[in-house]
């Protein structure tokens, strides 16, 4: 399936020159969506995967659907604040400042294979974050899943060590 033509390129959003992929067109064809999900799944079905886990919050729109679609659970990664235990915090790099995000100390055991997915590899640094927290928790990253690049930011460079996929490349 031709997952592009459901993706709705919007000119100059959220600033003038960006060529913004939105994902809710996809989303909102039941057959489309859940297609997406199964090709994910494909891949993900090799990894001997025990757990999925996604950044918020365009990460859980991929990792609910696909922990459900392998019966594996899902575990959140939220911005600082967000969670309600303890947590291990992270902090890493924006174009204009930085920000923080963080997991459950108790998500993740000793090594457990994690799955980490999220809407869009763009320079990689949130996942690079995820990557940071989910291995000192002890898990062990099996593999990285997106819906979309953008090949043109290098965001798979940073990610290099890791098997990553991605259904839709730009």
């Amino acid at each position: 399936m031709d997952f592009k033509q459901y993706i709705t390129i919007v000119e100059d959003y959220p600033k003038e020159g960006i060529r913004f992929k939105d994902i809710t067109t996809l989303m909102q064809n039941g057959q489309v969506y859940k297609a997406a999900i199964q090709e994910l799944g494909k891949y993900a079905s090799e990894l001997d995967v025990d757990v999925i886990v996604g950044p918020e919050a365009r990460g859980f729109v991929v990792g609910c659907p696909l922990a459900v679609e392998m019966e594996k659970g899902f575990v959140p990664v939220r911005k600082a604040g967000k969670l309600p235990r303890e947590v291990l915090s992270v902090d890493y790099g924006l174009e204009y400042g930085k920000d923080s995000l963080t997991i459950h100390k108790d998500s993740i055991t000793k090594g457990q294979k994690v799955l980490i997915t999220d809407d869009l590899l763009a320079t990689g640094g949130t996942i690079e974050a995820t990557i940071k927290m989910v291995e000192e928790l002890g898990g062990v990253v099996v593999g990285i899943a997106f819906l979309i690049e953008l090949s043109y930011l290098n965001g798979r460079d940073r990610l290099s060590q890791y098997n990553t996929f991605s259904l839709v490349t730009y």
